[in-house]
């Protein structure tokens, strides 16, 4: 049976930017992950890293306030939403969030619960713990290709 979880801690910014190139290698379009943890966790950074590790070359700017930036990366279309300020779910309607949907989608989603019932399910879910000098970070597969990824993230460990 293939895994479903996934779970490392990390005690410095390099670990988080080592792991977000080893998460960079197994992504691919069309994917959705969603990204829980509290408010400073480090969602933002984990997508900065991926986003770099992908190739991106230029800054990448926190959606806050935007709910959305956009970028090209890797052949496809990137999304990083952060819904935190969303007031409510159906206000992703308006933005056109079916426009965002497609075979060269890859996106990560910071508060998924403010989009509850309007967003697709995510293939894989991040939720990052923040301890005392440390980050937990514990990944879920949600479909196949989530799996793969665990699959292989948890290959890489045991190499």
């Amino acid at each position: 049976m293939t895994p479903s979880n996934y779970q490392l801690t990390i005690d410095s910014e390099s670990q988080t930017e080592q792991f977000a190139g080893k998460l960079a290698r197994e992504i691919s379009a069309p994917i959705w992950v969603e990204l829980k943890g509290q408010l400073g966790a480090g969602k933002t950074t984990l997508t900065r890293y991926v986003l770099q590790a992908l190739g991106h070359k230029g800054t990448v700017k926190s959606p806050t306030y935007t709910l959305v930036e956009p970028y090209d990366v890797a052949d496809s279309r990137f999304f990083h939403f952060d819904l935190y300020r969303l007031s409510d779910p159906e206000e992703l309607e308006y933005l056109g969030i079916r426009d965002y949907l497609g075979d060269n989608v890859m996106a990560f989603i910071e508060w998924p619960s403010k989009g509850k019932d309007f967003l697709p399910e995510p293939d894989l879910s991040i939720e990052i713990q923040l301890n005392q000098s440390s980050r937990t970070f514990e990944l879920t597969a949600n479909s196949k290709k989530g799996q793969k990824i665990i699959h292989h993230l948890n290959a890489s460990e045991s190499d």
